[in-house]
């Protein structure tokens, strides 16, 4: 099955399974259109860069198959159709290669919402090519999991907090998780009622664990935080208690994170916090420095959100949504050139250099 490359607008006007098209916009954004930003896929949601470059891994649909989309040809791959499951809510690439997927048992049409939650979602992991479905891992996970880009190393949150463990492999390439520990419990953290989600190993320092605490209250407020496995640590990076301010993709020197955030429209009626949002990059070197990266919240039917840096730190794949939709959900796999994007709008990387 191929794909063919569609500008950012027909990309828009294409059928989703989550929404009619009519009730999809043209946006008018000419500064926001190729060459700088590409739609590669006309459909899917959640990207994960190959270590390569080459490849993006997407879902389909929250609980739907896995594919994978060639760059140079477009060409779009399945990766589950092989074997009957339940659909999938998350898919990234490990250190070797390999796939880690978060999917459930069932799915209930009537009820799907478990299928997505930690009462449902579990780990796999699956050897693309190898012809066989992915082993299960035995853990559970809310949420996304985050995986290291050079070990094989992933954290996840679960029962009320953020566990880290290794992936190994037996003599007959089975894998399984080791040296499993709990590491942070949300009873731990410095603001009370809140939950947490992980997100990202800081690159280059992997000993520190990047993740989302987010409380309900107030419409929902997010700050992107991390924790020093060598001493126990928590930084608050975002400075900004009193907004929503998620983690997303980490830029691979380490020194700057994509988040999502609505600062710029802030506790909107009728709105959760986290539904006006678009991605900003953030200085991870204490001061709270911000950057505002997308602008696609400006037409306030339409966020920007599911940012991820490729290796090499040239490209960001992202998707389109409306602030209607479900959280996660989206209309397609773009990739943006980060570095002409940003000049073209006079955007600098935030705090000192």
């Amino acid at each position: 099955m191929k794909n063919t490359l569609l500008p950012l607008t027909a990309l828009l006007l294409v059928t989703a399974p989550y929404a009619p098209a009519k009730s999809i916009k043209e946006l008018k954004y000419p500064h926001l259109m190729p060459p700088f930003i590409t739609a590669v896929t006309t459909f899917g949601e959640r990207p994960d860069w190959s270590h390569d470059g080459k490849r993006i891994v997407f879902l389909e649909k929250t609980c739907g198959d896995v594919f994978e989309v060639d760059l140079a040809t477009r060409e779009i791959t399945p990766l589950t159709h092989h074997y009957p499951h339940a659909g999938y809510t998350r898919a990234l690439y490990l250190a070797n290669g390999d796939i880690l997927l978060s999917g459930a048992r069932f799915f209930d049409p009537a009820n799907p919402g478990p299928s997505r939650q930690e009462v449902g979602a579990e780990l796999w992991v699956l050897r693309p090519g190898s012809g066989k479905p992915p082993v299960a891992l035995g853990a559970h996970c809310k949420e996304g999991p985050a995986v290291s880009r050079t070990q094989m190393k992933i954290f996840w949150a679960v029962n009320k907090g953020l566990d880290l463990a290794d992936i190994a492999y037996d003599a007959n390439g089975i894998p399984s998780l080791v040296n499993r520990r709990t590491v942070l419990k949300e009873v731990d953290l410095p603001r009370p009622e809140s939950l947490m989600e992980a997100q990202n190993f800081r690159p280059g320092a992997e000993h520190e664990l990047i993740f989302n605490i987010y409380t309900k209250r107030d419409n929902y407020l997010s700050e992107t935080y991390g924790l020093d496995l060598n001493t126990g640590k928590l930084t608050d990076y975002t400075k900004l208690p009193d907004r929503y301010s998620e983690p997303e993709g980490i830029f691979p020197d380490g020194r700057y994170t994509l988040v999502e955030s609505s600062r710029h429209r802030h506790n909107v009626p009728g709105k959760k916090n986290y539904d006006g949002i678009d991605h900003y990059i953030v200085a991870l070197d204490g001061t709270g420095a911000t950057q505002r990266l997308t602008f696609f919240n400006d037409d306030p039917v339409f966020k920007c959100t599911q940012g991820v840096i490729s290796d090499d730190g040239k490209y960001m794949t992202f998707q389109l949504s409306k602030t209607t939709d479900e959280t996660g959900y989206g209309y397609g796999v773009m990739v943006m050139e980060i570095a002409p994007y940003m000049a073209s709008l006079g955007l600098k990387m935030p705090g000192a250099r």
